[in-house]
């Protein structure tokens, strides 16, 4: 569909006298955290049905919000040593706008299938750590299009932006601020030391060929699992006295029907790269406003033949103590590793374990959650967003769990598969046998 461009711009932060602003051009170096995160610019797609407020009103707000959040405006600099930093200089981020000439709902349901790349800012070849994309349809509902580079900050800090932004619109103040002492979240010890293989964990040495090799066979999917079905599964899940998460009850089931769709060999071995969020991990606790990356990953593993056979609480507990493992300790470990890296030739060389687009991760699998992620609040006036989707998910076996804007307390999988894995997997994934 034709889209009219109406304004392609640089919105650099509002001066606010009774704010204390970052010093101008202050750097802030990468951490060892926000260095193992995926090196690209993150896409998001988020609608809103009318009303909406106007353009001026939504840009106002955003320039009002990165006051609180200068890492956005800034851009990837190195320091003396050739460390990389984000410096502090308020560039900007970009604004595009464009009028769609159709009326929002004629476009609902967004499905993975569905052609978006226009309402998006570009990926490749950006400066701007942040890029909005206003696309104003003709019956005034709004979708904002979203890219934000991995290494600025994870998804929840983006998370809280958004919802700062929002607020900001309504002319609401803001209830908690960004905490950005990305130093005192990752003091070492004295002595550092490491206690695990983060070198070969969360890192590899040198970036690996990347030939998209599957990339034209891999399919995106979305599941929407209903309450009613979410409630019969985590009955299923947690029996007796142990209790499990929604994520790990969902998880435990994608896992086993992935496998089942996949038809592993019995003996072949599948691992999970799971996200785990530091913040309530550390201790002492990091705010959860902190904002930058602060995620590591769990590695449950199971044979395929446990992952078919065995009950959705086995796979759940193998979750379970997977993620466990990833505890204040093993957050300081890799602090540690990361100062004792620091200066080492080979600092340079590392590169984050994050799968390369065009992947497959085949047997295995990783997993984002957005759960916990306050989609109600993301409200700028006219109530929360209809659809949410990330456009795109070029790597087999790859899902993110997402809040359904369709029904409270339901959830949207976001996912992708090899071709010849699909139908078999749409006929079994509702299936608790």
């Amino acid at each position: 569909m034709a889209i009219g461009l109406i304004n392609n711009t640089i919105l650099k932060a509002s001066p606010v006298s009774d704010i204390d602003c970052p010093a101008s051009n202050t750097l802030v170096p990468l951490t060892i955290f926000d260095k193992a995160a995926f090196d690209l610019h993150v896409a998001v797609l988020y609608a809103f049905r009318p009303p909406m407020p106007s353009n001026e009103v939504m840009k106002d707000g955003l320039a009002k919000a990165l006051v609180h959040y200068p890492h956005l405006a800034g851009r990837f600099t190195t320091d003396e040593h050739g460390r990389p930093c984000i410096i502090l200089n308020n560039a900007g981020v970009r604004v595009i706008e464009t009028y769609v000439p159709t009326a929002l709902a004629e476009q609902l349901p967004f499905t993975p299938s569905s052609e978006m790349s226009h309402l998006l800012p570009p990926l490749e070849g950006v400066e701007p750590l942040l890029q909005i994309q206003l696309n104003r349809y003709a019956c005034g509902g709004l979708v904002i299009g979203q890219t934000a580079h991995h290494h600025v900050c994870d998804g929840q800090s983006m998370s809280s932006f958004f919802i700062s932004w929002a607020k900001l619109v309504r002319g609401l103040n803001l209830e908690s601020l960004p905490y950005h002492d990305r130093a005192a979240v990752s003091v070492p010890r004295n002595p550092p030391r490491t206690e695990f293989d983060h070198r070969s964990i969360e890192f590899r040495k040198s970036a690996a060929s990347n030939n998209n090799e599957f990339l034209s066979s891999i399919v995106n999917l979305t599941l929407h699992l209903s309450p009613g079905f979410i409630t019969k599964l985590k009955q299923k899940v947690s029996q007796g006295n142990q209790r499990y998460s929604t994520f790990e009850c969902l998880l435990s089931h994608m896992w086993k029907k992935i496998t089942q769709a996949r038809g592993l060999p019995p003996e072949e071995l599948s691992q999970v790269r799971v996200a785990v969020n530091g913040r309530a991990r550390m201790k002492p606790p990091v705010p959860m406003e902190y904002f930058g990356n602060l995620v590591l990953w769990a590695y449950p593993k199971l044979k395929a033949k446990e992952l078919l056979n065995e009950s959705h609480a086995y796979i759940a507990k193998a979750i379970h103590d997977a993620v466990a493992r990833v505890d204040n300790q093993y957050f300081q470990s890799f602090i540690d590793f990361g100062e004792l890296s620091k200066g080492e030739e080979e600092e340079k060389e590392l590169v984050a374990t994050a799968p390369e687009v065009g992947n497959a991760l085949c047997p295995n699998l990783e997993v984002d959650s957005w759960l916990r992620f306050q989609f109600h609040d993301l409200d700028f006036g006219g109530g929360g967003p209809c659809a949410f989707i990330p456009p795109d998910l070029p790597v087999e076996g790859l899902l993110i769990f997402v809040p359904s804007c369709k029904e409270k307390g339901g959830v949207d999988v976001f996912l992708a598969l090899l071709h010849h894995h699909v139908q078999y997997f749409k006929e079994i994934c509702y299936s608790l046998d």
